[in-house]
């Protein structure tokens, strides 16, 4: 890959340009594709699944929560790409479907894409990533605990889909943003238990 995607149009131009053994693509193409952003994709999925009606379902905080916190770790210890272990890796989709998908979303990428940029550059500094992934660890610890308030893990999933998009487009704006959802999940989470 020649330059890493700076909006989300861009990662999923990446990821619709590879092309795999019989017409499959394997996971571990998909995050070699973004590359060193891997950790901000990941964290748009899981905050994407938490903020949905999934975040119903019992478990899924605790799950979500797992991952989230295997996200924050390793961008902590100062990995550039995210591991997981071979067997995920080597999970593949068919190249058609793949492409399918990545079709229906792009027309609300391009209109998310529109909304963000590189601003507020210092919310987005290694130093401060290390900041964000702190942050990222408390609330993967905290997930299991919002699910005794109604909403307050949707809030979060909110959070952590604006922090992840945040690091795909170098958008500081958008992690002030997250950081505020995050405060506000704490808050009721606060006020619940006290």
């Amino acid at each position: 890959m020649a330059e890493a995607p700076q909006n989300l149009e861009q990662m999923l131009d990446h990821i619709a340009s590879l092309t795999g053994d019989d017409q499959r693509i394997s996971m571990g193409e998909v995050v070699e594709s973004v590359g060193s952003r891997s950790f901000g994709p990941l964290l748009l999925i899981m905050g994407v699944t938490l903020f949905s009606p999934l975040s119903g379902i019992p478990g899924m905080a605790v799950f979500a929560g797992l991952f989230v916190m295997l996200i924050a770790v390793q961008m902590l210890i100062g990995r550039k790409n995210f591991w997981l272990p071979a067997f995920i890796l080597d999970r593949s989709v068919p190249q058609q479907k793949l492409h399918k998908a990545i079709d229906w979303v792009k027309p609300a990428a391009r209109r998310i894409d529109r909304l963000i940029k590189p601003r507020l550059n210092f919310m987005l500094h290694p130093s401060s990533t290390y900041l964000l992934a702190g942050l990222c660890v408390v609330v993967a610890a905290g997930l299991p605990f919002l699910e005794l308030v109604p909403f307050s893990s949707s809030i979060v999933g909110l959070a952590l889909a604006i922090l992840g998009l945040a690091l795909v487009a170098r958008d500081g704006l958008l992690v002030l943003i997250a950081v505020v959802f995050i405060v506000l999940a704490g808050g009721l989470l606060a006020a619940k238990l006290l």
